[in-house]
């Protein structure tokens, strides 16, 4: 495996490099560009995804002949990246999620009259997107079997009823995949399908307060009570839900250890600065062995970090579904942004506790990754499954 870039997705990854640097970075100085949850508000992101599209910087992740960038799971690994240096960046390039596995998937699996429907509204930027899937205990979380929430058929039209909760982005969400139970078969008992803001038979029961910050539209609990959809808004065949749910996490999984891999990067960037110019009992932070230490330990995590999922980018790309690596990635990367973040705190002494420096934010933003798409611990047991299928072959060499 090499993972070396083409000549164009390195001038691409240099690109963003620089607008983040340019016209995002400013920003996060600036209170007036946060809404109230804590997000880029959305006067200044409509500037800045005008002047990513006026750059051919737009939907990388879709096809050319959708209006996107055309880049493949490597490619986006390294884009994805360097936009999240920034807090605000990937939403601008609109890489964010959820609308980006919503995109993916819908790319994917969709017919070409849903694409058109669904899916190239989002790519334009026009609305955003939700993905209805976790439910309020005792319904389905990170085991998808357990979903309540059902679609009965009548006629030639599916009536859903049940509960979802945690659902991101729904507060601003136009269009939404939903993933309802149709019947009691264990692996195809789930069925998916679209919906509209604007269809009755559903609301947003509320915004649920996080530790934050939030994503744009929050995450949001949401009940259904008759919602009428029709049978050619389903996606995929009946009883397919579970393999839709897979198609789309697996690449979603891997798109944010992408991103908070340039969340660790921007944390460490704010600790060397300051170690740096910090001065204290005769010598810079960074001539201490201490500091060296644990910038040398954050800057190895990272690595490892994004050699884990460039190996299961690279897998995706091959046509593999990369589950274990996938997961690898997903634990590792969750617990290495935890840890950079936290070094660059310490570093940082009080300044890094305060809002002086986005480290703060980062912080509390970190917390969530050993939860979303799949608790660290529900991806370690995928891990020990490996390893009692595989014995010693778990380590083999090759894909």
């Amino acid at each position: 495996m090499d993972f070396s870039l083409p000549s164009d997705v390195e001038a691409t990854r240099l690109k963003i490099r620089k607008f983040v640097d340019n016209h995002i970075l400013p920003l996060e100085n600036d209170p007036a560009a946060y809404d109230e949850h804590e997000n880029i508000a959305e006067k200044p992101l409509e500037g800045l995804r005008a002047l990513a599209r006026a750059e051919n910087l737009w939907s990388l992740q879709m096809p050319k002949s959708l209006g996107g960038g055309g880049l493949n799971v490597q490619g986006m690994a390294a884009c994805y990246e360097e936009m999240n240096r920034s807090i605000f960046g990937p939403v601008v390039f609109n890489s964010s999620a959820p609308d980006d596995g919503n995109m993916i998937v819908l790319n994917m699996v969709g017919r070409e009259d849903q694409k058109q429907k669904w899916l190239q509204p989002i790519i334009d930027g026009k609305l955003r997107s939700a993905f209805a899937m976790t439910e309020p205990a005792p319904g389905g979380g990170s085991d998808p079997s357990m979903i309540n929430t059902t679609a009965t058929k009548v006629g030639d039209k599916w009536i859903i009823k049940g509960k979802k909760w945690f659902i991101t982005g729904a507060a601003a969400a136009e269009h939404f995949i939903l993933i309802a139970k149709t019947s009691d078969d264990k692996r195809k008992g789930l069925t998916a399908f679209l919906f509209h803001r604007d269809q009755p038979g559903w609301k947003i029961v509320r915004r649920i307060p996080i530790m934050g910050p939030e994503e744009h539209g929050g995450h949001c609990e949401i009940e259904f009570d008759g919602l009428e959809i029709d049978d050619a808004d389903r996606l995929m065949e009946v009883g397919d839900g579970l393999k839709v749910t897979q198609i789309r996490l697996g690449t979603a999984r891997l798109t944010h250890c992408m991103r908070w891999l340039g969340l660790a990067r921007r944390s460490i960037e704010i600790a060397q600065d300051y170690a740096e110019n910090r001065k204290g009992f005769g010598m810079k932070l960074s001539e201490r062995e201490s500091i060296q230490m644990k910038l040398g330990r954050a800057a190895m995590d990272i690595e490892i970090g994004r050699q884990l999922t460039m190996r299961a980018a690279w897998m995706l790309d091959q046509g593999d579904r990369a589950k274990k690596q996938v997961s690898m990635a997903k634990v590792y990367v969750a617990d290495c942004l935890h840890n950079a973040v936290d070094t660059a705190i310490q570093i940082n002494g009080a300044r890094g506790y305060s809002k002086d420096t986005v480290l703060e934010w980062i912080y509390r933003y970190a917390r969530q990754a050993r939860l979303v798409d799949g608790a660290s611990e529900v991806h370690m047991m995928v891990l020990n499954h490996f390893l009692a299928e595989e014995g010693s072959e778990f380590w083999q060499w090759g894909s």
